[in-house]
């Protein structure tokens, strides 16, 4: 049997930012404002980056660490200087690289084309908690939220000064065991509901096939391309919606568990997590993936099972 996987891929928009990102996370950074018109800002990747988009038509300069020009996003794509500390500090998301000799804020900028996007994702440190371990406010009060920073990031129009607003909150962890918990109930209600109504597994196939494909959907609205073992999780549920002998049942309903539910399951102790819109919906969809992927599995096993003849015991002979 070959099954094919498709990958949702966003919109591709420069990056200045080459390392990794976190898939959750305790802190929360957000953009409150900005002061030029026709420049929209945002944070994406759990606020791992920011995000700008220049529709003003002309020349907007993003400052780095020094006040140096550091990208100039214009009307033909992005640019980079490759003379500022930044452009190479932004290469490691911890800021541990050391710029060349060369990177000099005091020299002119030499500017580099690195994308034709009017769009630039960066990773920027004046958003980011730069201290050891969690906040004195977060280990004195862990239960609830702390405003740590409000942040700004300077922007340029010719010699006009503008800047990014926003805010760095810590958030503590969500309730880690309750997802879970809820895992194992949908696991267990999905497996009672096929028994019971043989019928039911349909709809069960059609929620388990959607939980990956909606979470993924809103990881790619924050700027992420989900890994392509997400969606395929999501697309082996749905085609038991149409095709489910007990085999396939079991392997599509352990797929999902697995890919769709089991490796995702860090947001269960994160307070943000790289998606959109309130982080308590994609821990629901992970945990239906989970829970509903596994009596899916569960189901598709009995069934198995089930099916097999049972072996009438050999007649005793006497003589």
């Amino acid at each position: 049997m070959a099954v094919a996987g498709a990958a949702l891929v966003p919109a591709t928009p420069a990056f200045a930012h080459g390392g990794d990102i976190p898939g959750a996370t305790s802190y929360r950074s957000a953009v409150t404002s900005t002061t030029l018109d026709d420049v929209r800002v945002r944070s994406v990747e759990a606020g791992a980056r920011l995000e700008l988009t220049n529709d003003t038509g002309h020349s907007v300069e993003i400052l780095g660490y020094a006040g140096e020009p550091y990208l100039d996003v214009r009307a033909d794509g992005t640019w980079q200087n490759v003379n500022s500390p930044a452009a190479y500090v932004n290469e490691t998301l911890a800021g541990d690289v050391v710029p060349p000799a060369g990177a000099d804020v005091t020299a002119p900028p030499s500017w580099r084309k690195i994308s034709g996007s009017t769009t630039v994702r960066w990773h920027d440190q004046r958003t980011q908690w730069r201290g050891d371990g969690r906040p004195p406010q977060a280990i004195a009060d862990p239960s609830h939220s702390h405003r740590l920073s409000e942040w700004s990031v300077p922007l340029r129009v010719q010699t006009t000064p503008y800047e990014i607003r926003g805010t760095l909150d810590w958030e503590p962890p969500p309730v880690a065991w309750m997802w879970w918990a809820g895992a194992v109930l949908a696991g267990l209600a999905a497996a009672t509901l096929a028994h019971r109504w043989p019928a039911s597994v349909r709809a069960i196939a059609l929620l388990a096939g959607l939980a990956p494909l909606a979470y993924a959907g809103m990881r790619v609205l924050d700027g992420e391309t989900p890994p392509p073992v997400l969606i395929l999780a999501g697309l082996l549920g749905l085609a038991a919606v149409w095709r489910h002998p007990p085999f396939f049942l079991a392997l599509s309903g352990a797929v999902v568990a697995l890919f769709g539910g089991f490796n995702e399951t860090r947001i269960f102790f994160a307070a943000v997590t790289a998606t959109v819109g309130p982080g308590w919906l994609a821990r629901l969809a992970v945990t239906l993936a989970l829970g509903l992927g596994a009596g899916m599995a569960l189901t598709g096993v009995l069934r198995m099972r089930a099916a097999v003849p049972a072996v009438a015991p050999d007649p005793v002979s006497v003589s």
